[in-house]
């Protein structure tokens, strides 16, 4: 197993220093998961829901998050990210939403925080849209699904490690 990237010789947190990396094309996809209630969820899905098109806010949280990575998390590289999306799908046979995220660049860092960023916040933002209407709702399933790309190759989550 690596040691953590984010720690110098001394055990002490720094950014890694990427600049001899070779630029490569990066993708990286995250899930996240909203639980609700059918009154909720049907809400959202016809339209019925007093603060207009839920999906489509979310969706803008999740492209910006995605784009304030590195304002959110201390240790991360401002990336130029050339494609970020961000899909909500609804599984009425569960109760909830599950939100996939999907960043894409060419560079010398990988985007699997940006996209589990966008995947959190969008997430966030439903609940936030929903909370007058219901404030049990619940969020999880948080994960990366895959990744593309850089020195240690592709990834992809087991099918089975579904939560």
């Amino acid at each position: 197993m690596q040691g953590f990237t984010h720690l110098d010789a001394k055990g002490q947190a720094n950014m890694v220093d990427v600049s001899a990396k070779v630029e490569t094309v990066r993708v990286a996809r995250a899930e996240a998961y909203i639980e609700m209630s059918s009154s909720t969820l049907q809400a959202v899905l016809t339209g019925a829901h007093h603060k207009g098109d839920v999906f489509a806010t979310a969706r803008i949280a999740g492209i910006q998050a995605a784009k304030k990575t590195a304002d959110l998390i201390p240790l991360c590289h401002p990336l130029m990210l050339t494609k970020v999306g961000v899909e909500l799908i609804p599984e009425p046979e569960h109760q909830r939403i599950r939100i996939e995220s999907v960043c894409k660049l060419s560079g010398k860092t990988g985007v699997e925080m940006e996209a589990l960023t966008a995947a959190s916040v969008a997430a966030l933002t439903l609940y936030d849209m929903c909370k007058a209407l219901q404030k049990d709702m619940r969020i999880s399933g948080i994960a990366l699904v895959s990744k593309q790309g850089g020195k240690s190759g592709d990834y992809v989550r087991n099918a089975t490690d579904k939560r």
